[in-house]
């Protein structure tokens, strides 16, 4: 396994939400499906034993990022947050620059709820806008109403908060491009030094899916798609945002996400919670997913571990040239074999891959290549 400058990451999954979704195909509950079966305190002490056994797995390595996804973790308060920091403080640790995140939906956060967890230790915050339409937050089944995500982001950083994100979807049904730019002119006025910006993936078995499928509403085509993610990307980058990696912008280096670098990278992990996913040493593995299960296999001194597999050769050079082609910064030549080395000329001579990068030994996607990264990592792959 290629050297990945030793960072370990500690990722959280919080899989409880107050609604779910249309759209939405993540591990997460609402308190009427979980019932009495689970409740964040048998969560929490679950994870608490989790964290404890990864220690002992993986021996003492302090996190150089954590990062608490879901669900909706700001629905813990940051009183719950706080107690989710000392956990991973207690077991792993914490290096001294470690970059701490959290998600957080906008309609469960306050002043005090930003003011608190910065004091616990969080140094970025991660918030769900998707939209400034109003049309288009009621197709995706969001409850927060359009102006929040910008109030939330100033609140953030009043509260000491650098490094905040907005997480936005394009090609929902319906959405014009005149509602896709309100969206990015309301992400600019939040003064925010990150955006991730989704294309949306309609997930089998969602409720948006069966809706697509009776013909309710009509998905964008490809050509629309392309001009939506060119329209954020100048947008964007005119206003010192630039792409490094191909969903996100970042205003400088350091408001990067470093911990989805580390996926991006092939670094290591360890996933905590119901349904989280680890990886360390090219070895994947990843837990049961109901939170009542993962509380009471953890309850009775037991792995929550549902299965793990052991990557070949051939899965890590696939997963390396996918994740890294994606970075503006390339992939190495080195990393691929005769065809894939062909591939990178024949992609260069289309202008989906820089010429000049190529002749340096790197393989790096042009603005077109942007537009197409999923056909040629399967060409460079192959």
């Amino acid at each position: 396994m290629r050297d990945t400058g030793g960072v370990f990451g500690v990722y959280v999954h919080v899989p409880f939400c107050a609604t779910r979704c249309g759209y939405c195909d993540f591990n997460t509950y609402t308190a009427g499906e979980l019932g009495s079966a689970a409740s964040p305190a048998s969560w929490l002490e679950g994870l608490k034993r989790e964290l404890d056994l990864g220690v002992r797995q993986l021996g003492p390595r302090p996190a150089e990022t954590v990062f608490v996804g879901g669900g909706t973790p700001s629905m813990l308060g940051a009183d719950g947050l706080a107690a989710v920091l000392d956990a991973v403080r207690g077991s792993f640790g914490l290096a001294p620059d470690a970059e701490v995140t959290t998600e957080s939906n906008p309609e469960s956060t306050s002043p005090e709820f930003f003011a608190g967890i910065r004091a616990a230790g969080y140094n970025r915050v991660s918030l769900g806008m998707q939209s400034a339409a109003r049309h288009v937050l009621k197709v995706l089944d969001r409850v927060h109403t359009p102006g929040r995500p910008v109030e939330a982001a100033k609140e953030a950083r009043a509260a000491g908060f650098e490094h905040v994100n907005l997480d936005v979807i394009y090609g929902t049904p319906g959405e014009r491009v005149e509602d896709l730019q309100a969206s990015l002119d309301a992400v600019l006025t939040a003064g925010v030094d990150h955006l991730s910006a989704y294309s949306l993936i309609v997930e089998d078995g969602t409720a948006l899916a069966r809706r697509v499928r009776r013909g309710e509403l009509p998905m964008p085509d490809e050509d629309v798609l392309a001009e939506y993610y060119e329209l954020i990307d100048a947008k964007l980058s005119a206003a010192g945002l630039t792409w490094y990696e191909v969903s996100n912008w970042a205003a400088s280096e350091d408001a990067r996400c470093r911990h989805n670098l580390g996926y991006w990278r092939g670094g290591d992990w360890w996933g905590a919670g119901p349904g989280a996913h680890s990886h360390a040493g090219g070895v994947r593995w990843w837990n049961v997913k109901h939170p009542a299960k993962y509380a009471s296999l953890l309850a009775e001194g037991k792995s929550p571990e549902a299965g793990r597999e052991v990557l070949t050769e051939d899965d890590r050079h696939l997963e390396r040239v996918m994740l890294e082609l994606r970075l503006a910064e390339g992939l190495p030549l080195d990393a691929l074999d005769g065809d894939g080395l062909r591939e990178s000329s024949a992609a260069a001579a289309e202008g989906l891959l820089d010429a000049g990068w190529l002749r340096e030994g790197r393989a790096v996607l042009t603005d077109r290549g942007r537009l197409l990264a999923d056909a040629v990592v399967r060409r460079l792959a192959a």
